[in-house]
Protein backbone atom coordinates (compact mmCIF):
# COMPACT_ATOMS: atom_id res chain seq x y z
CA UNK A 1 0.00 0.00 0.00
CA UNK A 2 1.66 3.12 -1.30
CA UNK A 3 1.79 6.26 1.25
CA UNK A 4 1.13 9.57 1.46
CA UNK A 5 4.79 10.66 -0.06
CA UNK A 6 4.80 7.80 -2.69
CA UNK A 7 1.31 9.73 -4.29
CA UNK A 8 3.53 12.80 -4.28
CA UNK A 9 6.24 11.86 -6.22
CA UNK A 10 3.47 10.37 -8.82
CA UNK A 11 2.01 13.58 -9.29
CA UNK A 12 5.28 15.51 -10.17
CA UNK A 13 6.54 12.49 -12.00
CA UNK A 14 3.11 12.86 -14.84
CA UNK A 15 3.43 12.78 -18.02
CA UNK A 16 3.47 16.54 -20.14
CA UNK A 17 5.26 18.23 -17.34
CA UNK A 18 4.09 21.92 -15.77
CA UNK A 19 3.69 23.14 -19.27
CA UNK A 20 1.30 19.95 -20.20
CA UNK A 21 -0.48 20.34 -16.51
CA UNK A 22 -0.90 24.25 -17.53
CA UNK A 23 -2.64 23.61 -21.11
CA UNK A 24 -4.80 20.63 -19.66
CA UNK A 25 -5.78 22.86 -16.49
CA UNK A 26 -7.25 26.16 -18.90
CA UNK A 27 -8.86 24.49 -21.62
CA UNK A 28 -10.55 21.76 -19.21
CA UNK A 29 -11.94 24.55 -17.09
CA UNK A 30 -12.35 26.56 -20.05
CA UNK A 31 -14.60 23.85 -21.11
CA UNK A 32 -16.46 24.16 -18.09
CA UNK A 33 -17.03 27.52 -17.31
CA UNK A 34 -18.29 27.60 -20.94
CA UNK A 35 -20.53 25.00 -20.48
CA UNK A 36 -22.31 26.70 -17.02
CA UNK A 37 -22.49 30.09 -19.26
CA UNK A 38 -23.96 28.70 -22.26
CA UNK A 39 -27.74 28.32 -22.88
CA UNK A 40 -28.78 24.93 -24.63
CA UNK A 41 -28.40 23.05 -27.20
CA UNK A 42 -24.69 24.55 -27.32
CA UNK A 43 -24.26 23.86 -23.64
CA UNK A 44 -25.02 20.25 -23.93
CA UNK A 45 -22.21 19.73 -26.74
CA UNK A 46 -19.89 21.68 -24.90
CA UNK A 47 -20.78 19.68 -21.90
CA UNK A 48 -19.56 17.15 -23.68
CA UNK A 49 -16.82 18.28 -25.07
CA UNK A 50 -15.68 19.25 -21.40
CA UNK A 51 -16.16 15.04 -20.39
CA UNK A 52 -14.03 14.28 -23.39
CA UNK A 53 -10.82 16.74 -22.72
CA UNK A 54 -11.60 15.75 -18.53
CA UNK A 55 -11.45 11.86 -19.94
CA UNK A 56 -8.61 12.40 -22.43
CA UNK A 57 -5.97 14.66 -20.64
CA UNK A 58 -6.79 12.14 -17.53
CA UNK A 59 -5.90 9.20 -19.25
CA UNK A 60 -2.91 11.01 -20.44
CA UNK A 61 -1.14 11.97 -17.83
CA UNK A 62 -2.88 9.13 -15.26
CA UNK A 63 -0.49 8.81 -12.43
CA UNK A 64 -2.25 5.88 -11.39
CA UNK A 65 -5.38 5.83 -8.58
CA UNK A 66 -3.57 5.95 -5.52
CA UNK A 67 -2.09 9.16 -6.68
CA UNK A 68 -5.56 10.68 -7.65
CA UNK A 69 -7.12 9.80 -3.71
CA UNK A 70 -8.54 6.04 -4.99
CA UNK A 71 -6.58 4.20 -2.30
CA UNK A 72 -7.69 2.33 1.44
CA UNK A 73 -4.66 4.66 2.87
CA UNK A 74 -5.68 7.90 4.86
CA UNK A 75 -9.20 7.01 4.94
CA UNK A 76 -9.85 6.37 8.69
CA UNK A 77 -7.54 9.42 8.89
CA UNK A 78 -9.36 11.76 7.22
CA UNK A 79 -13.10 10.18 8.10
CA UNK A 80 -13.87 13.16 10.39
CA UNK A 81 -14.70 15.36 7.94
CA UNK A 82 -17.67 13.02 7.16
CA UNK A 83 -18.59 13.49 10.97
CA UNK A 84 -18.05 17.37 10.81
CA UNK A 85 -20.13 17.60 7.78
CA UNK A 86 -23.03 15.22 9.47
CA UNK A 87 -23.11 17.66 12.64
CA UNK A 88 -23.33 20.40 10.21
CA UNK A 89 -26.36 18.68 8.17
CA UNK A 90 -28.21 18.16 11.17
CA UNK A 91 -27.81 21.03 12.99
CA UNK A 92 -28.81 22.97 9.66
CA UNK A 93 -32.08 20.46 9.25
CA UNK A 94 -33.16 21.54 13.27
CA UNK A 95 -32.77 24.91 12.36
CA UNK A 96 -35.20 24.61 8.69
CA UNK A 97 -37.55 22.79 11.02
CA UNK A 98 -37.55 25.31 13.15
CA UNK A 99 -38.12 28.02 10.44
CA UNK A 100 -40.27 25.83 8.33
CA UNK A 101 -37.79 25.71 5.70
CA UNK A 102 -37.34 21.90 5.59
CA UNK A 103 -38.48 19.83 2.44
CA UNK A 104 -37.33 16.47 2.34
CA UNK A 105 -39.10 13.04 0.35
CA UNK A 106 -41.24 10.80 2.51
CA UNK A 107 -39.95 7.65 1.26
CA UNK A 108 -36.40 5.64 0.09
CA UNK A 109 -37.99 5.61 -3.33
CA UNK A 110 -38.31 9.26 -3.08
CA UNK A 111 -35.11 10.08 -1.91
CA UNK A 112 -33.10 8.03 -4.73
CA UNK A 113 -35.26 9.70 -7.59
CA UNK A 114 -34.60 13.39 -6.10
CA UNK A 115 -30.79 12.80 -4.53
CA UNK A 116 -29.15 9.74 -6.27
CA UNK A 117 -28.50 11.07 -9.33
CA UNK A 118 -27.08 14.66 -7.47
CA UNK A 119 -24.88 12.18 -5.01
CA UNK A 120 -22.95 10.34 -7.94
CA UNK A 121 -22.35 14.18 -9.44
CA UNK A 122 -21.64 15.02 -6.38
CA UNK A 123 -18.72 12.47 -6.42
CA UNK A 124 -17.64 13.61 -9.59
CA UNK A 125 -16.83 17.06 -8.65
CA UNK A 126 -14.98 16.46 -5.79
CA UNK A 127 -12.89 14.21 -8.21
CA UNK A 128 -12.44 17.44 -10.46
CA UNK A 129 -11.62 19.49 -7.56
CA UNK A 130 -8.62 16.75 -6.17
CA UNK A 131 -7.96 14.36 -9.29
CA UNK A 132 -7.87 17.11 -12.29
CA UNK A 133 -7.34 21.08 -10.70
CA UNK A 134 -5.35 20.32 -7.32
CA UNK A 135 -3.27 17.59 -9.43
CA UNK A 136 -2.43 19.62 -12.10
CA UNK A 137 -2.04 23.40 -10.21
CA UNK A 138 0.39 20.85 -7.76
CA UNK A 139 2.76 20.58 -10.51
CA UNK A 140 3.01 24.35 -11.13
CA UNK A 141 2.80 25.07 -7.63
CA UNK A 142 3.90 25.30 -3.76
CA UNK A 143 1.31 22.65 -1.98
CA UNK A 144 -0.71 25.49 -0.21
CA UNK A 145 -0.56 27.95 -3.10
CA UNK A 146 -1.78 25.25 -4.89
CA UNK A 147 -4.89 24.43 -2.76
CA UNK A 148 -6.12 27.64 -2.40
CA UNK A 149 -5.77 28.35 -5.63
CA UNK A 150 -7.90 24.88 -6.71
CA UNK A 151 -10.50 25.79 -3.89
CA UNK A 152 -10.56 29.10 -5.74
CA UNK A 153 -11.40 28.46 -9.21
CA UNK A 154 -13.90 25.37 -7.72
CA UNK A 155 -15.80 28.11 -6.30
CA UNK A 156 -15.44 30.56 -9.16
CA UNK A 157 -17.08 27.79 -11.26
CA UNK A 158 -20.27 28.01 -9.17
CA UNK A 159 -20.85 31.68 -9.40
CA UNK A 160 -22.76 33.62 -9.66
CA UNK A 161 -24.62 31.83 -6.63
CA UNK A 162 -23.63 33.60 -3.92
CA UNK A 163 -24.41 30.96 -0.94
CA UNK A 164 -22.94 27.95 -3.44
CA UNK A 165 -19.62 29.98 -3.91
CA UNK A 166 -18.97 30.81 -0.47
CA UNK A 167 -19.61 27.47 0.78
CA UNK A 168 -17.95 25.55 -2.13
CA UNK A 169 -15.16 28.15 -1.23
CA UNK A 170 -14.54 26.88 2.16
CA UNK A 171 -15.03 23.40 1.71
CA UNK A 172 -13.00 23.26 -1.43
CA UNK A 173 -10.42 25.04 0.58
CA UNK A 174 -10.86 22.18 3.57
CA UNK A 175 -10.91 19.56 0.99
CA UNK A 176 -7.42 20.22 -0.45
CA UNK A 177 -5.81 20.23 2.57
CA UNK A 178 -7.18 17.19 4.20
CA UNK A 179 -6.33 15.76 0.61
CA UNK A 180 -2.55 16.88 0.88
CA UNK A 181 -2.02 15.26 4.48
CA UNK A 182 -4.48 12.46 3.91
CA UNK A 183 -4.48 11.54 -0.11
CA UNK A 184 -7.91 9.95 -0.10
CA UNK A 185 -11.10 11.53 -1.47
CA UNK A 186 -13.45 9.08 -0.52
CA UNK A 187 -14.29 10.61 2.74
CA UNK A 188 -14.36 13.74 0.53
CA UNK A 189 -17.03 12.33 -1.83
CA UNK A 190 -18.86 11.24 1.09
CA UNK A 191 -18.66 14.40 2.84
CA UNK A 192 -19.30 16.85 -0.05
CA UNK A 193 -22.82 14.56 -0.82
CA UNK A 194 -23.73 15.18 2.91
CA UNK A 195 -22.87 18.59 2.15
CA UNK A 196 -24.77 19.12 -0.74
CA UNK A 197 -27.76 17.33 -0.20
CA UNK A 198 -28.30 19.28 3.50
CA UNK A 199 -28.07 22.27 1.50
CA UNK A 200 -30.60 21.59 -0.87
CA UNK A 201 -33.21 19.98 1.74
CA UNK A 202 -32.83 22.96 3.98
CA UNK A 203 -32.56 26.23 2.29
CA UNK A 204 -35.74 27.37 -0.22
CA UNK A 205 -34.93 26.29 -4.04
CA UNK A 206 -35.81 30.66 -4.82
CA UNK A 207 -33.24 31.69 -2.27
CA UNK A 208 -30.52 29.05 -3.90
CA UNK A 209 -32.07 29.28 -6.72
CA UNK A 210 -32.42 25.15 -6.98
CA UNK A 211 -28.64 25.14 -6.65
CA UNK A 212 -28.00 26.59 -10.18
CA UNK A 213 -24.74 28.19 -11.54
CA UNK A 214 -23.67 30.29 -14.05
CA UNK A 215 -26.20 30.96 -16.68
CA UNK A 216 -28.96 28.90 -14.74
CA UNK A 217 -28.90 30.86 -11.89
CA UNK A 218 -29.41 34.06 -13.82
CA UNK A 219 -32.60 32.91 -15.67
CA UNK A 220 -33.98 31.00 -13.20
CA UNK A 221 -37.62 31.75 -12.17
CA UNK A 222 -39.35 31.05 -9.17
CA UNK A 223 -42.37 28.41 -10.03
CA UNK A 224 -45.68 30.74 -9.50
CA UNK A 225 -46.97 29.83 -5.86
CA UNK A 226 -43.83 28.80 -4.70
CA UNK A 227 -43.37 29.11 -0.81
CA UNK A 228 -40.82 31.96 0.46
CA UNK A 229 -38.95 32.59 3.61
CA UNK A 230 -39.62 36.18 5.50
CA UNK A 231 -36.38 36.31 7.12
CA UNK A 232 -37.76 38.81 9.85
CA UNK A 233 -39.91 36.49 11.18
CA UNK A 234 -38.01 32.74 10.02
CA UNK A 235 -41.58 31.84 8.98
CA UNK A 236 -42.31 30.39 5.40
CA UNK A 237 -44.96 32.43 3.41
CA UNK A 238 -47.18 32.22 0.61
Amino acid sequence: MQGAGDTAKQIHAARGGPGGALLELCVGYGLILATVWTLRPAQTWLWWAAAAWIAASTAWSFPGWAALGFRRGGFVASLWVVGVAAVLSAVAVIIAVHVHTLRVPHTARGWLLAWGGYTVWSFVQQFLLQGYFLFRLLRLMRREWAAMAAAGIFAAAHLPNPLLASVTLIWGTVACFVFLRCRNVYTLMITHAILGVSLAITVPGPVMHNMRVGIGYLRYRAPAGHDAVDWSTGRVVR
